[in-house]
Order: structure tokens, then sequence, then C-alpha cells
């Protein structure tokens, strides 16, 4: 991929992707289908990821109670969404209905083919991103992926992967529940199947230094998903890591040192990876730390300046190209 097709950024943002594919933006709308998660229900825990918020990483999701049917409370979701972004821009938007409270293949067959046909269905929506564990890809999941994309070839169907780390000590510790082959058997069938994955790594866990994170992006290479979502840290309330965190357990990020660490994971990794994400949001009403996080403004245009300043951009210290 050419940095002349990204649109002026030091990286292959998600953003440059959508223009070079549809000619201009496409706006995300998260939807809650009210599912839940092994590390929530008893399979495997009941607590939840250590750093994972009530609301399942879905806290920006369009809310509405359950309606009678599925196809109405996924279409009034994205009908409410769409609603917001034509506030902002009166043209008819492109959306990406992106599934993402809690574990969004987690639920039976026919309950999944009817919530991802509903939004597949729907004007407007380009494809689904579907936000999900590797631990919950069963066969029949992904064999009911391969048909609606045969339905539907015009839609892209996309799964995110909440990898977080490949250090199976930090696993454990942020209470992942699932091993690192687990982990790379969901990859290699997604692949088989010609299902673009998107895989999310957090910057800054407790106990990692620098050169972990860089494995950590270094090894994602070798299977160059889709995309990758690289994610600060954040400390929310009800969570276990607000505990440790609250008994000075670990230190949280600063912006410089964040951005440094950023900068470093995004020149190692491969150029035409997707990148979907560079700090993510922690909703304010509930972030404890990093306070500087809730200026995303500001956090983006500092690292872009940075790496201009730098004559930094994504894959210049790449050996995978």
């Amino acid at each position: 991929m050419s940095e002349t097709n990204w649109h002026g950024k030091p990286y292959y943002s998600l953003d440059a992707w959508c223009k070079n594919t549809y000619q201009h933006k496409c706006y995300k709308i998260a939807l809650n289908a009210h599912m839940t998660c092994p590390n929530r229900d008893g399979s495997l825990d009941t607590r939840g990821c250590i750093f994972c918020s009530a609301g399942g990483s879905g806290d920006f999701a369009v809310e509405l109670p359950a309606a009678g049917s599925v196809k109405e409370d996924i279409g009034s979701q994205l009908s409410a969404g769409i609603r917001l972004i034509e506030g902002k821009n009166p043209e008819a938007p492109l959306i990406i209905a992106y599934f993402q409270a809690y574990t969004n293949t987690y639920a039976p067959v026919p309950y999944l083919e009817r919530i991802y046909t509903a939004a597949l269905s729907s004007p407007g929506v380009c494809g689904i991103s579907v936000a999900t564990r590797p631990d919950c890809l069963p066969d029949e999941v992904i064999a009911l992926l391969i048909r609606l994309k045969e339905e539907f070839p015009g839609k892209f169907i996309w799964i995110e992967l909440g990898l977080q780390t490949i250090h199976e000590k930090t696993a454990a510790f942020i209470r992942r529940g699932y091993s690192l082959p687990c982990f790379e058997d969901a990859m290699l069938r997604l692949q088989n199947a010609n299902i673009p994955s998107i895989v999310h790594v957090i910057l800054g866990l407790p106990g990692e230094a620098e050169n972990d994170m860089l494995k950590s992006v270094r090894y994602l290479n070798d299977f160059h998903p889709f995309g990758i979502k690289l994610q600060l840290l954040h400390v929310l309330e009800g969570t276990d890591l607000a505990i440790h965190y609250q008994n000075r357990e670990f230190e949280v990020l600063t912006k410089e040192q964040y951005l440094d660490i950023l900068i470093h994971c995004l020149e190692n990794l491969s150029p035409d990876i997707v990148v979907h994400r560079v700090t993510g949001d922690g909703p304010k009403k509930i972030l404890i730390a990093p306070a500087w996080s809730g200026n995303k403004r500001d956090v983006l245009n500092t690292l872009h300046r940075l790496m201009r300043e730098k004559g930094s951009f994504q894959g210049r210290l790449c050996t995978i190209k």
C-alpha cells in the first residue's frame, strides 16, 4: 500500500480505506444485540475481563430497550445512529454496523443469522463488523458467515478479535480466558474462509514493557490481519482493574509515553494492515484514568505532528512488507 493512498496521515487508517474503497467517508454505528460473554455467564467466569466495563465494551452503542423483534431492534438502533450522523452531515451516509457490546457470536446460530441479516439488509449499510472472542467461533458460525457473504456479495463482513496481548502471563492477569493457540486457530479458520479479521491490542497493560507490546504487534504481522486496533488501557469505574489502580499496584501511561510507544508500534506494523484505532475512547462518565485521554482530538493531532516531525510512518521498521 502506497503512502499516497493514506490521505495525509502517516499510517493506513480506516478512514483512508473507506475513501479508497467507496470514494468517501463511512460512519460506524455501534450496536447492542443484547448478548453476554463466557467470561460473564459462568462458562469461564462471572466477572468479565479485568478491564471490561459493565457495558461489555459497548458503552457507546446506540441503546434501545429490546424490541418486539430482532429486525425491529437492530433497525431501530441503526436508524437512531443514522439520525445522529445526519445532524452532522446531511448527505446520505454509508454505514458500518458494528456489533460491539459483549461477545457477538455467542448466541444460537438462528439468532445470529437474524441480527446480521437485519443489519446487512438495512439501507446505507456497506458492511458489518462483529466483535467477538476466538473461543466463540465454532464451525457453524464460520459457516453462517460464509453463507451471508454469498447472500450479500456487495457488502463486507469483518470479525474483530480481542487478543489484547500475546503474553500468557498478562492474559491470565486480565482474565482473558483463552490461550494463544486458540487465537491462532481462529485466525487460520477465518483466513481459510476468506473472512477479514481485525485484532485488538491493548497498550499499557500492567506488567508489560514497551518491548512486550512491540512483540505483540510484530507477531500479528505474520498473520497479516485485515486490520488492527491499538487501544490505550483505560481504567473504568466498576472494574477490577480500577481496584488494582486505586491500590497503586500499577501506573497508567502518560500521554508522552503512550504516543512514543504507539509510534514505535506503527513503525513495526506492516504498512498494508488497516489501522482502525490508535487510542480508543473511555466513556468520560466512568473514566478514572488516564484523564488526558478524554481529549481525543488533541491526542490524534499530537500523534500526527510527532510522526511528521520524526519522519515516522507505518511500516518504517517492519521487516515483513
